[in-house]
């Protein structure tokens, strides 16, 4: 994510709920991408914790254990933001519960 004027706030870093899109987006991705086509997938929680003002260029990772082909419920899954430097600014972690879809 670049920073720009319209993710800031009145601190010049950029907004905790920017970060918090940024987190749940890339859990997103993550997540649906491993889910077969007739699954689906929805957030059910999602907290974030801030360990530095995030300015400048951003980069999210998610890693984790896909589940197996017929898992159902919850999925609990982490994504963190790093700054240019490297250093983790803030870590998302999202609850996804996973099903079937309907016949």
């Amino acid at each position: 994510m670049h920073d720009r004027p319209a993710v800031r706030n009145h601190l010049h870093s950029i907004h905790a709920i920017a970060l918090m899109n940024l987190g749940e987006i890339s859990t997103g991705l993550a997540v649906l991408a491993c889910l077969g086509s007739n699954r689906r997938g929805i957030v059910t929680n999602l907290s974030m914790e801030y360990t530095k003002k995030a300015r400048g260029t951003l980069k999210a990772t998610c890693d984790f254990e896909p589940p197996p082909a017929d898992f159902e419920g919850p999925l609990t899954v982490r994504a963190q933001i790093f700054d240019e430097s490297g250093d983790v600014v803030s870590t998302a972690t999202a609850e996804w519960t996973i099903g079937f879809k309907p016949k």
